[in-house]
């Protein structure tokens, strides 16, 4: 993207209020007055310094002008402005959109929170229903014999569980199986 355009995308949100203030104006016209090749003519920065004109007006103008001159114009403005007022040149919006590789490109971050936007509560309901269903069709089945299938389970799982906790459990089970 030409300097032209960033400048043109850029225009309304240099000139809102409050943006840049007066003195950070005046420092942009000097050094575009005094870089090599000279950006403005001594005439023009004298024109954008202007205290009698109003700052809104004089800054439109510059942008103006400096789109009428070309893209190294533009280009030595935005140097300007990075050297003195380096926060506002880092959030313009042309910047913004230069920092994203590709405009088309779905933001991860934000896709996977509207995938995740139920919350945890709801998470939490999806298992709790899952597991007593799963519990449920398990118990419920005449075939299945729950203390030996436990047996089973808990006798193959010693990395899943501590060698203690696995005894007791495992002693709990023969004392349920006996009664």
């Amino acid at each position: 993207q030409s300097y032209c355009h960033r400048l043109q995308h850029d225009m309304y949100f240099l000139t809102s209020t409050s943006r840049l203030n007066e003195q950070v104006v005046d420092k942009i016209v000097l050094q575009l007055n005094r870089v090599y090749p000279q950006i403005l003519t001594n005439e023009e920065a004298e024109k954008f310094r202007n205290p009698k004109a109003s700052l809104h007006t004089r800054l439109s103008d510059l942008l103006k002008h400096l789109q009428k001159k070309g893209d190294r114009h533009c280009q030595e403005f935005y140097r300007a402005l990075q050297i003195n007022a380096e926060e506002l040149f880092n959030d313009l919006p042309s910047r913004k959109i230069l920092k994203t590789p590709d405009p088309t490109e779905i933001d991860t971050g934000k896709e996977q929170y509207m995938l995740n936007d139920r919350g945890p509560v709801f998470f939490l309901a999806c298992f709790s229903m899952a597991a007593g269903l799963a519990l449920f069709w398990y118990c419920c089945n005449s075939e299945t014999q729950v203390i030996g299938r436990a047996r089973r389970i808990l006798g193959f799982s010693p990395i899943i569980i501590g060698r203690h906790v696995r005894n007791i459990c495992m002693l709990y089970l023969e004392d349920m199986s006996r009664n």
